[in-house]
Parts: C-alpha cells; structure tokens; sequence
C-alpha cells in the first residue's frame, strides 16, 4: 500500500487542489468519498466538489446530539449545490442500550465513557458509511491538533482499510476563512460566535481568541490529543 499511496503523490503533485482531486477521481473511479461535519474546511471542500461537478460521494454523520446551526447549514449546502449528501445515523439498538444503562451524559463521567459513546454516534456508521470505498477525502489540517501535526497528505488507514486524502492539510485557519469569504460558501454560523471545531452540542464549546483549536471540544478532559476515534495517528 505505501508504493499505492506514493504514486498517487507523484501524480497530484504541485497540482491545485481542484486538480489534485479530479487526478485521485480518475484513478479511482466511483470509489472516491468525502466526510462532512459542515465546519469551514468541509464547506470549503464540498463548494470545489459541487463546482467542479466531481463524481465524489458525500457523507455526513448524524449523531443525533447535533446543533441546530448544523442541521441549517446542511440544508442551506443542498439547497445551494443541489449535491446530495448521504446521512449515516448510529445503530438504534447500541445508542438505546448506551442510554437506557448509562443515560443521556455519561460522556461527561470519565474518558472512557465519552470514547464509548463516541464510537456507538460516530466511529461505527463511519465503518458503515466508508464501506466499499477506496479513498476517504477529510477536511483535516495539521494544525488543529497535536495529533494531526503528525499526519501526512496521503496516508493509510489501517483501521478502515481506505487511503485517507487530506487536501487542506498544510492550509491555515486563515486560509480557510479567505477562501470561504471569497466565494461566498455558506458556512456554520457557529463559527461567528467563537466555535473553531464543531462537534456534538453537549461537548463543544467556543474558545477564547488565539485558543487551541480542540480546547472546545471535551474541555473536562486533562488531555492535549483530544480525538473522537475517527481520525488516529496512523
């Protein structure tokens, strides 16, 4: 798989990114899926996609502890790029069960109940949800944690057996927002009222100006590598 992962790098090199993308299309058609949390980055990453009309499914987890500004921007994406978005939700058996013995906050007890939680909303319908795909396009940059400086472009995930493409990766916050700005793409109103990393409502907070982009996200736990299980260094 590295020799895979190092010819598509050779391919995409020095290409833009709306080129980057059309070159990974070709090499694996209709095996190509993006994951959306509606946040800047993923906005960004579905306005090139739509544009650009790109044979790229798209996904978004539904954990069913979203915001309400979340579910307006989904339906104010679709109304605007007519692209269709394809929603996984969590097992309805696991999420009964985790509430029935646990109730509806036992994520704020301890790390292990948070990442227990985590994986019924979010990691299981993502192995659902990337199934049958063989690269899996994220909105992840390197600088919004200490656990994704560590990651690279292109990259395999051994736990969903999918290359991970990372097309933002080396672009800063500030990047972001310019490019979003400029081509006017609808994006969180969240992120107007100091919300960097939009997740679940219960476990997401905005942060001071110049804070670290996951400090609001599970601001109870003593950690500085704060993940879902969706994205582990690999």
């Amino acid at each position: 798989m590295d020799s895979e992962i190092q010819k598509i790098k050779s391919e995409i090199a020095n290409l833009s990114i709306e080129k980057a993308l059309n070159k990974v299309v070709f090499l694996f058609p209709e095996k190509v899926i993006f994951s959306t949390s509606f946040g800047y980055e993923d906005q960004l990453l579905t306005h090139l996609i739509a544009s650009n009309s790109l044979p790229i499914e798209i996904f978004t987890l539904d954990t069913g502890r979203l915001f309400q500004e979340t579910y307006s921007v989904l339906n104010i994406t679709l109304d605007r790029y007519k692209k269709k978005i394809s929603v996984f939700y969590p097992n309805t058996s696991n999420t009964e069960t985790l509430l029935t013995e646990k109730g509806a906050f036992s994520f704020y007890e301890s790390i292990e109940n948070r990442k227990e939680c985590c994986f019924i909303r979010k990691v299981e319908p993502l192995k659902r949800a990337l199934s049958g795909y063989s690269v899996w396009i994220t909105g992840i940059r390197s600088e919004q944690s200490g656990n994704r400086t560590a990651m690279q472009e292109l990259e395999w995930d051994e736990g969903n057996k999918i290359i991970k493409y990372h097309p933002l990766l080396n672009w800063s916050f500030e990047q972001v927002k310019a490019y979003v700005n400029q081509h006017n793409i609808p994006y969180n109103s969240l992120h107007d009222k100091g919300f960097v990393s939009i997740g679940c409502a219960p476990c997401t907070r905005a942060i001071k100006d110049g804070g670290d982009f996951r400090s609001g996200r599970w601001w109870w736990e003593d950690t500085s590598k704060k993940e879902c299980g969706l994205h582990q260094s690999t």
